[in-house]
């Protein structure tokens, strides 16, 4: 039986991570109501928990979620959006993550995301990343996190840093268009639940950021003009595409120090 994915994520992409879910594979669902996501979690093969778009109701049933995930020791993938650019959603998080015991989980963010954890005057605009933090900083900060809270770090950028408090791996595949579509990371935070659902563990996680970079590689070359030019509406039917056809046994893009 498919793998059921509890997330609870924001309304602009769900029908993107939705779809990516079913592309995988597994089946999604995006139960965000309080009164009935604990049972929707106790049955899940993995949680994830988006910050992109939140309210109070939404916070709620993302704590009784994640205190569900603990107890039932379901993997848990806390896609930290936004924490830089907002003192609620950096102290929400930071009080969820600090309760990890007993599961596997994977703190997600961007470059400036992952920062903000570690410096709480830091501040960036928007939900983007601040393209000039440089990887090797990043690198420092993501590998003191993952000892700080016991968990794998997901920091994305044009080279994904993960770090799981023993070794640090890079992956560098993936297309510049991947960064001009809303959601197309809310689409690997459940590309990331999902592998997790079925082996949680570091390697996992690198072999779902390899396979999303991937695939944004395959979408871009199938649309592109003869002047290299993509639409982003071609290139996300293109990139959901992708994720139904492609395999995940390629490991090329696997760096490690």
């Amino acid at each position: 039986m498919a793998e059921l994915i509890h997330c609870i994520t924001n309304p602009i992409s769900m029908t993107q991570c939705a779809n990516t879910v079913l592309g995988l594979g597994a089946k999604p669902i995006m139960a965000e109501h309080p009164m009935e996501v604990r049972e929707i979690t106790e049955v899940a093969a993995a949680l994830l928990i988006n910050t992109g778009n939140i309210s109070d109701s939404r916070m709620e049933a993302m704590k009784i979620s994640f205190d569900t995930a603990l107890e039932k020791e379901i993997p848990i993938v806390v896609d930290a959006v936004g924490v830089a650019c907002s003192k609620l959603r950096r102290k929400f998080v930071l009080e969820l993550i600090s309760k990890k015991q007993g599961t596997f989980l994977l703190i997600k963010g961007n470059y400036s995301e992952i920062k903000a954890f570690a410096e709480e005057t830091y501040r960036g605009k928007g939900v983007d990343a601040d393209d000039s933090l440089p990887p090797n900083e990043i690198r420092d900060i993501s590998k003191e996190l993952s000892i700080t809270f016991n968990a794998v770090i997901l920091a994305t950028g044009a080279k994904d840093i993960i770090a799981d408090g023993e070794q640090t791996f890079y992956v560098s595949d993936g297309n510049p268009m991947l960064g001009q579509i809303t959601g197309t990371g809310c689409m690997l935070g459940v590309v990331c639940a999902t592998f997790l659902s079925r082996k949680p563990m570091t390697e996992s996680v690198i072999k779902a950021c390899g396979f999303f970079g991937r695939a944004g590689e395959v979408a871009f070359e199938k649309v592109q003009d003869r002047e290299g030019k993509v639409g982003g509406g071609s290139f996300l039917m293109e990139l959901l595409n992708a994720i139904y056809l492609m395999d995940d046994k390629e490991e090329k893009w696997i760096e490690k120090n």
